[in-house]
């Protein structure tokens, strides 16, 4: 238009050949005298009103790009149908292009096949732009928005929120309610999402929340390690969108947006007292939002999905994904690692290293270097110690045997009252665990007295309530267990000389 604008002016001016004007502005005689017509055709002299700018000033000139004023028009091809067909792996307007021109040689020509393609996209929802084709990338994210469920009882009302999913090729969504953004919620969902598509794409784009991506970062970002974990169980690579890029998740920012409209919108009347009744209701709204007919394609979102992106899904694995969680821990001088409050047993040269933990809701796994070093059951309540003996130095093994049962038996070896004094040991701590040592003691100060002097010991324990280990050895020490020598009988008479009777009074 530049060129245009001068070639006027200096026509105007006079006093240039065409020859010298053509080598002015720099083009071919040629196209500086179709300029020169197309000018006179629109009725345009120098100086141009400022009102016509580049824009307007072409579409004067040229009324269509790549079309001349009564020419034919070719038949076009189906560009709705072109548009589902750039969807299928491995397809490219070049192929598109060669079939069109198979069924009709006098057709456009590969750029103007391109250019009017463009055109027709142009045309449709701003995330047809980006090109996504089948089984390639699933968006998934939070909606703002969120679903409210009362109380049945107290009739409070809690607000879950929404996850929802779209499939880059087909558009094909899902959504259900969760409490929570945490990682069980999010972790959970991905694996009910999969399960709904029954089968996994190559590649997830999440937004950048905390429980999919631990440290955002355009270059290298940090994905937490469960996500991690859950990626690689499927096997599908995670592509978080840029930070503060909506743009690089647009598919999902209108997916969310029209699952706000479709589903939230339709079910704004409906009162639910349930997670799982609100999800059924989505449920729902998502078979009728899958079935309606998109107009500018020209078919449905499920059967894009049945007929186009399906296939192109690689198979689930054979078992669901099972939520773990990972944890840091140090190991303790005992040799156990602490998880909430219940303590499991690693090997005891690893004391005060850091290892990880894998925690599910049946395991604890205990990993040093990428090596799993210990696994227990996971303790919810009952004893808080989990101890492999295998675990424990040579010379902690001879204690790890003992129990309140093996002490009790022990005890009734002895005697009855040893048996009572071991029972009542036992009994006054919160955990027996705490009196074994107390135990162990006194069976070896019984160890040399012999049973009958052990339960007379035991037996004066009782008596007087000494139940600690030192109690019982002063006992022993102090004979206490004895009985004491009977003082003299007063009734017997004492006879010495210097002693009167009671004849000496009368």
């Amino acid at each position: 238009m530049r060129k245009i604008r001068e070639l006027l002016r200096l026509k105007s001016a006079g006093g240039m050949s065409d020859r010298a004007l053509a080598q002015r502005i720099g083009v071919a005689r040629s196209t500086m005298t179709d300029y020169l017509e197309r000018l006179a055709a629109a009725g345009l002299r120098w100086p141009l009103p400022d009102e016509i700018t580049d824009a307007i000033l072409e579409q004067l000139l040229f009324v269509r790009a790549g079309f001349k004023p009564g020419a034919r028009r070719r038949v076009e091809p189906d560009w709705a149908h072109l548009a589902r067909e750039m969807r299928r792996p491995g397809v490219t307007l070049l192929i598109l292009w060669e079939e069109y021109r198979g069924a009709e040689p006098s057709g456009y020509g590969y750029s103007r096949f391109c250019e009017l393609y463009r055109e027709f996209e142009r045309r449709l929802a701003p995330t047809m732009r980006q090109h996504h084709v089948a089984g390639d990338k699933l968006f998934v994210d939070f909606s703002g928005k969120k679903v409210p469920i009362a109380d049945p009882v107290t009739g409070e009302i809690k607000e879950a929120e929404l996850f929802v999913a779209v499939l880059g090729a087909s558009n094909f969504t899902y959504a259900e309610a969760c409490w929570t953004q945490a990682l069980p919620d999010w972790i959970g969902a991905h694996v009910r999402l999969l399960s709904f598509l029954g089968g996994v794409p190559r590649r997830l784009v999440p937004d950048n929340l905390k429980a999919g991506v631990q440290k955002a970062s355009f270059y290298d970002p940090e994905i937490n390690r469960t996500y991690g974990c859950l990626a690689a169980h499927y096997g599908f690579s995670v592509l978080p969108a840029r930070p503060s890029r909506p743009k690089d998740k647009a598919k999902v920012e209108a997916g969310v947006r029209f699952a706000q409209t479709y589903i939230l919108g339709r079910l704004r009347h409906r009162t639910f007292f349930s997670l799982a009744e609100a999800n059924a209701a989505i449920g729902e709204m998502l078979d009728r939002m899958n079935g309606h007919m998109m107009r500018r394609i020209g078919v449905s979102r499920r059967h894009l999905f049945d007929t186009v992106e399906r296939p192109a899904l690689t198979p689930l694995p054979a078992e669901p994904y099972e939520y773990a969680e990972w944890k840091l821990a140090w190991v303790g001088v005992d040799y156990h690692v602490d998880i909430e409050h219940f303590y499991y047993s690693v090997p005891h040269m690893l004391i005060r290293q850091q290892v990880d933990v894998r925690l599910t809701a049946r395991t604890v796994e205990i990993f040093r270097g990428g090596r799993r070093i210990a696994a227990h059951a996971r303790r919810y309540g009952g004893p808080r110690h989990g101890t492999d003996p295998d675990h424990m130095p040579a010379h902690h093994r001879h204690y790890a045997d003992w129990s309140a049962e093996r002490f009790l038996t022990e005890a009734g070896r002895i005697g009855p009252n040893t048996a009572g004094l071991f029972t009542a040991i036992l009994a006054q701590r919160r955990h027996p665990e705490q009196a074994f040592r107390n135990c162990l003691g006194i069976l070896r100060l019984y160890r040399g007295a012999g049973n009958v002097r052990a339960e007379a010991v035991s037996a004066r324990a009782l008596e007087i309530g000494a139940l600690a280990y030192r109690s019982i050895a002063s006992i022993l020490d102090n004979n206490l267990d004895r009985p004491a020598a009977k003082p003299a009988d007063d009734t017997m008479p004492l006879l010495h000389s210097n002693l009167r009777g009671p004849g000496y009074y009368h």
